[in-house]
């Protein structure tokens, strides 16, 4: 390949989704990938036992199902191979004393299941997700739109008109409840707030977080409308899809290839790249970044020869991670069969938790650099609905640990020895999983009986998989309202640029923040010609 148009740095969902919106405007991109594979948080492999094939890190892909870039070049990548498993029923919680729900994606079914955990509160979710789909437009413009753009100042006018400024507030200030007090007002059911409250963990937040209820309905809305998929066969699909519809666009993809800096081009633009081994590419529109800010700034602007603005170099300093994130996997020797309700072996992501406020107190103390003494267990079960992921008749598990600390402080339940260095160990991280297992297997007939193999992996085995996950936090920076939205990565970013010409920042570190959605990616190639 001659000189690119475009360099892109990183090989997470955003940047592909870039790659590839690119590709088919005619523009050449070459995507450099440090690790030996493309991905970012997207790998499969067979790390328990041959036959099973496990997402390590990322699984559910109903942002990307749901979102413009799949609009864009979904049918691309489909005509490349893609392939999507569904479920019927998406999610549930699992309490404890063995009370559950089940969340489907049949409308009808769940209103049903609410009024009979709580008589009006199947009304309450219908009239909550009606007014969801009502403001939907306006809402996801805001959340996955370029807000410092002319297309969002004017929806947000048109509301304004329509609504009055004052109820226009009003929106603004419902948007920004809390879920705790939004589902102790609207629903009666504890059942129902335990089934709602681990979602606000996998949008890098609490219980307690501003604007986290905003999340809970629209996260409500999205696995109704979509469920959550996955990618059939493993994730690694998707990825040799993306890189089919890349190269056959005439771009290329290397990896093993770390970028150690930027070069400044003519006029101080961003001119190209070097590689830790030494060698230089150029490139002749610009160069992307789909990085953190601390690896942007720190690392790959390390010798720019001028020094970038203070209040640039005073954000990044004070750029902050959220929660660490731990994954367990396991191979089975037949599927689950759960104690409480042979249905919930259907379901996509079971949440284990003792509720609303076991989530609460685990992700207080994960924050206080606790290992939390009964953590929130996302549990996925892929070969439910996708039995190519493991041999005939056999099963695997996917676990998610959303509040892991990054560094660790002590233990919560007082069992577990802590370095002193507050580093995570093998021990430490083996112990920890042997306590999540043993809540596994409170809820599961004859767990050890069908286990053939674990393999777990700490916050710490996470950031050596990726460098982007730092102390394990997959969302790329701490996702509350004072870094997200207009704020995110720093209070004067705007959009996508840097305050380098030609250099552009994407990724979950950017806005619209963390997700497979592939917002950034998508939002920054068709800003660009």
């Amino acid at each position: 390949m001659t000189s690119p148009d475009y360099i892109i740095v990183g090989s997470g969902i955003n940047a592909l989704v870039a790659a590839a919106m690119l590709g088919k405007k005619g523009r050449k991109v070459l995507v450099l990938e440090r690790n030996d594979r493309i991905g970012g948080c997207l790998r499969s492999e067979e790390i328990t036992e041959p036959g099973f094939v496990h997402d390590i890190m990322a699984t559910t892909m109903v942002l990307f199902l749901t979102s413009p870039a799949y609009r864009t070049i979904g049918k691309d990548l489909e005509a490349c191979g893609l392939e999507f498993a569904h479920a019927d029923l998406p999610t549930g919680v699992l309490r404890p004393d063995g009370s559950h729900v089940i969340f489907s994606k049949d409308r009808r079914r769940n209103i049903a299941t609410f009024d009979e955990l709580s008589l009006g509160d199947g009304q309450t979710f219908l009239r909550e997700m009606d007014a969801l789909a009502t403001d939907a437009p306006f809402l996801f413009s805001l959340l996955g739109g370029a807000l410092w753009s002319g297309a969002t100042l004017k929806a947000v006018a048109k509301q304004g008109w329509g609504r009055g400024l004052r109820k226009l507030a009003a929106w603004f200030g419902d948007a920004l409840t809390p879920a705790r007090g939004y589902l102790e007002t609207t629903y009666r059911s504890e059942d129902i707030h335990a089934l709602w409250a681990p979602w606000v963990l996998h949008c890098g937040l609490g219980p307690e977080s501003a604007y986290s209820a905003e999340m809970l309905k629209v996260i409500g809305f999205a696995l109704e409308l979509a469920g959550a998929p996955i990618v059939k066969g493993g994730a690694g699909a998707l990825l040799a899809a993306f890189e089919r519809l890349i190269t056959d666009n005439g771009g290329e993809i290397r990896t093993g290839a770390d970028v150690e800096s930027l070069i400044c081009g003519p006029s101080g633009r961003a001119g190209g790249v070097k590689l830790a081994g030494g060698e230089t590419l150029n490139a002749n529109a610009g160069i992307i970044c789909s990085v953190t800010p601390n690896q942007l700034y720190d690392r790959l602007l390390k010798d720019w020869p001028t020094p970038p603005p203070p209040d640039v170099k005073t954000s990044v300093a004070r750029y902050r991670y959220g929660k660490g994130n731990m994954q367990i996997h396991y191979a089975l020797s037949e599927p689950p069969r759960w104690k409480a309700d042979a249905e919930l072996g259907k379901v996509a992501l079971l949440h284990l938790t003792p509720g609303l406020d076991g989530v609460s107190r685990a992700a207080n103390e994960c924050e206080r650099g606790l290992l939390p003494a009964e953590p929130t267990i996302c549990v996925g079960q892929p070969t439910s609905f996708d039995p190519s992921r493991a041999p005939a008749g056999k099963s695997i598990l996917w676990l998610q640990l959303p509040e892991a600390p990054r560094h660790i402080k002590g233990d919560a339940a007082g069992e577990i020895a802590i370095p002193a260095d507050g580093r995570w160990t093998d021990e430490v991280r083996e112990r920890y999983a042997d306590r999540v297992e043993a809540l596994l297997e409170s809820h599961i007939e004859n767990f050890s009986g069908i286990k053939l193999a674990r393999r777990v992996y700490s916050p710490a085995d996470l950031e050596a998989m990726n460098m982007n996950l730092v102390g394990g936090d997959p969302y790329g920076g701490y996702c509350g309202i004072d870094q997200f939205f207009l704020w995110r990565p720093f209070k004067s970013s705007v959009n996508h640029r840097t305050h380098v010409a030609g250099l552009y920042h994407i990724g979950a570190s950017a806005h619209p923040g963390p997700g497979l959605g592939g917002g950034s990616g998508f939002l920054l190639a068709s800003s660009l010609k």
